[in-house]
C-alpha cells in the first residue's frame, strides 16, 4: 500500500534527481527500501527571497511496508495514499440516433470530444474558425498591422478556442481524478509530463497549437471528425428535444449536442436566447492589464541573481482587499499583451506568454467583480451589452484601428492624464495610443482599481507601480451569462440532448475547469447510450 509524503522541502538549487535520497532520509529508511516514487505535487515556497525552496508531495512504495508503516503513520506529514477513482462508466444500452455533435473546439469541447472518441462514440466537432495552423499567420498579420480584424478567425475563434492563445495556464482550484485525467490527456497530446504535478503548470502559447493538432489527430484516428468554418446559426427542435443544427455549412442531424461555444460567441448567445434557451445573468470579472519590466518582478521575488537562471521569469499573485477587491489575474511572466476581440469595431485586451517567458515585459490582469445588479438592466444578456459598450469606447479611443489605449499607472492612480506626446513602452504589437483609461470601464471599477493599486504597491514596498503602465479594457475574464442546465442530467431544462459546458455556458473559469466540465457532460452521454464504433 503506497504512502503519501507531504511537506518535503528542498532548496531550489538542489537537483530534482536527488529527491529519492531526500525521501529516504525523511522516512529514515535506506534508499534501497524505496521501491518506487513519483511526484504528486510541486510548489515554490518564496516567503524568504534569499532561501527559496520547492515543496513536494510524493507517493512512495516501500519494500518492507508492514514493518515500518506503523512508525511512519505517526508522522503528520505521512498518510496512506488513497487516490480518487476516475468515474469511467459502462456505456448505456439504448443506441444513439446520430453521432454526438460538439459545438466549439476550445478546452471544454476538445476534452469532451477526446473522451467520447476514446470511448467509441465518433464525435463530430464543429468550429466556426479555422485550424490552428491557419490561425497563426492571420494573428501575426493583424498584430503587425498588415491585416484587419477577421471576425471568424482570430484570438478567440478557431481550433483550440480562446484557450489556444491565452497563455496555456493549467492552474485550477479543483482537484481529483477528473482534473488528473485532463492533465494526463494534455501530456498524451504533447504537454510535458511535469504539468501533472506542478503547482502552476503552464504550457505556453507557442506549444498549444501543436497540442491542439495532436488532440485532433487522435480524435480523428478514433473515428471522430472536425468541420471548420462551420458556425452554428439555428437549432432544430421537436417535442422538447434537439434534432439538428443549422450551420453555415448546412444542416447537421443531431440528438445530442455538447455546447462549448466559449465566452465570446455573442451572436450565438443572441440566437440561443431568441430560440428560448434559458439564460441567467452572472457576475463577471473586468478591469485593466498592468505591464512592468520583467526584471522588476524578478528583483522583487528573487533575492539572488542565480534564482532567475534556475527558475526563469518570476510571476506574482496579488489581492488588494477593500470595499471592492482587486486581484491579479492571468499573470504572464515574460509575456505580451494581445487583442481579445470577437466583433469588429470593438477593442479588449488579454495577455499570453510562450514557454520560454523571454520577453522584457511582465503583464497581468487587474480584475474587479461586477455583480448583475450593476449591469443596468434585468435582461439576461445585459452583461454582454455592458461589455460591448466599453469595448466600443476603447475602439474609438484607439483611432478606430485597434490601437491599444495606454496610461502610466502613476497617472491613473493620481487621476491625471498622461502626456499625449509621452512614449510609453508596451508589448502590444499593433500600436498604442495614450488615453485616459477611466473612459473604458464603469466608474465603480475605476474606483476599485485606483484604491487597490496603492495597496499592492505598499505590499511590494513601493516597487510595484514603479515603471508600470496600464492598458485596457480587459473584459473577458469570465462570462457574464449562465445557460441553465439540470444538475443531474447536465442538459438544458426542457431541451433534451443539449449539454451547455465550459466558460461560455458560465460553468468554468479557465482551461482545466472548462475541460473538466466538458468531460463530465461527455461522460453522461456514455452513461446513457451505447457507443457508435461498432455500428457506423
Amino acid at each position: 500500500m503506497p504512502i503519501r509524503l507531504t511537506n518535503l522541502r528542498m532548496p531550489v538549487e538542489q537537483p530534482e534527481a536527488e529527491l529519492p535520497i531526500r525521501i529516504a532520509r525523511r522516512l529514515k529508511l535506506p534508499l534501497e527500501e524505496i521501491l518506487r516514487w513519483r511526484i504528486l505535487r510541486k510548489s515554490l515556497d518564496a516567503r524568504s527571497r534569499d532561501d527559496l525552496k520547492f515543496v513536494y508531495s510524493a507517493i512512495v512504495d516501500l519494500q518492507d511496508e508492514p514493518a515500518c508503516l506503523k512508525r511512519l503513520l505517526m508522522d503528520r506529514d505521512i498518510a496512506i495514499y488513497q487516490p480518487d477513482g476516475f468515474d469511467d462508466p459502462e456505456p448505456g444500452k439504448p443506441p444513439l440516433l446520430s453521432r454526438p455533435v460538439i459545438v466549439g473546439s476550445g478546452p471544454a469541447g476538445l476534452l469532451a470530444g477526446y473522451y467520447l472518441a476514446r470511448r467509441g462514440y465518433r464525435p463530430l466537432i464543429i468550429e466556426r474558425g479555422q485550424p490552428v495552423k491557419e490561425r497563426v499567420p492571420v494573428l501575426r498579420a493583424f498584430d503587425r498591422h498588415e491585416a484587419d480584424h477577421d471576425g471568424e478567425n482570430n484570438y478567440l475563434f478557431g481550433e483550440g478556442g480562446a484557450g489556444a492563445f491565452s497563455d496555456g495556464k493549467l492552474t485550477c482550484r479543483m482537484s481529483g481524478a477528473d482534473v488528473d485525467w485532463v492533465l494526463e490527456a494534455f501530456v498524451e497530446c504533447g504537454g510535458r509530463s511535469s504539468i501533472i504535478y506542478e503547482h502552476r503548470p503552464h504550457l505556453g502559447s507557442n506549444k498549444l497549437p501543436l497540442i491542439c493538432r495532436n488532440f485532433r489527430r487522435k480524435i480523428e484516428a478514433l473515428g471522430g471528425e472536425y468541420k471548420f468554418g462551420c458556425r452554428l446559426e439555428r437549432l432544430d427542435v421537436q417535442d422538447g428535444a434537439i434534432t439538428g443544427l443549422h450551420t453555415s455549412s448546412g444542416f447537421i442531424a443531431a440528438t445530442h449536442v455538447v455546447l462549448g461555444i466559449g465566452h465570446s460567441a455573442r451572436d450565438t448567445y443572441e440566437m440561443l436566447y431568441a430560440a428560448g434557451i434559458p439564460f441567467q445573468q452572472k457576475a463577471f470579472q473586468l478591469g485593466l492589464r498592468i505591464e512592468q519590466p520583467q526584471t522588476q518582478v524578478d528583483e522583487w521575488k528573487y533575492g539572488r541573481d542565480q534564482y532567475r537562471e534556475l527558475l526563469g521569469a518570476a510571476d506574482y499573485s496579488l489581492v488588494a482587499k477593500g470595499q471592492r477587491d482587486l486581484y491579479s489575474f492571468c499573470m504572464c511572466a515574460g509575456g505580451v499583451a494581445i487583442p481579445s476581440i470577437s466583433e469588429p469595431h470593438q477593442f479588449c485586451t488579454n495577455g499570453m506568454s510562450n514557454s520560454r517567458h523571454d520577453t522584457p515585459f511582465a503583464n497581468s490582469g487587474l480584475m474587479v467583480t461586477l455583480q448583475p445588479e450593476e449591469f443596468g438592466s434585468e435582461h439576461p444578456l445585459a452583461g454582454v451589452e455592458l461589455q460591448r459598450r466599453y469595448e466600443s469606447a476603447a475602439f474609438e479611443i484607439g483611432k478606430r484601428d485597434y490601437l491599444c489605449p495606454i496610461q502610466r499607472a502613476s497617472d491613473f492612480v493620481a487621476g491625471r492624464t498622461s502626456s499625449s506626446g509621452d512614449r510609453i513602452p508596451s508589448s502590444y504589437q499593433r500600436g498604442t495610443v495614450v488615453a485616459d483609461l477611466q473612459a473604458v470601464l464603469p466608474r465603480t471599477v475605476i474606483h476599485a482599481i485606483r484604491a487597490g493599486l496603492p495597496i499592492m504597491d505598499r505590499r511590494w514596498r513601493g516597487r510595484f507601480l514603479n515603471n508600470a503602465t496600464l492598458i485596457g479594457p480587459e473584459m473577458r475574464g469570465s462570462s457574464p451569462v449562465r445557460i441553465d442546465r439540470d444538475r443531474t442530467t447536465r442538459q438544458v431544462p426542457g431541451l433534451a440532448g443539449m449539454y451547455p459546458v465550459g466558460e461560455g455556458a458560465g460553468y468554468a473559469g479557465g482551461i482545466v475547469s472548462a475541460a473538466v466540465d466538458g468531460l463530465r457532460s461527455a461522460r453522461e452521454i456514455v452513461r446513457q447510450f451505447a457507443p457508435l464504433a461498432a455500428r457506423l
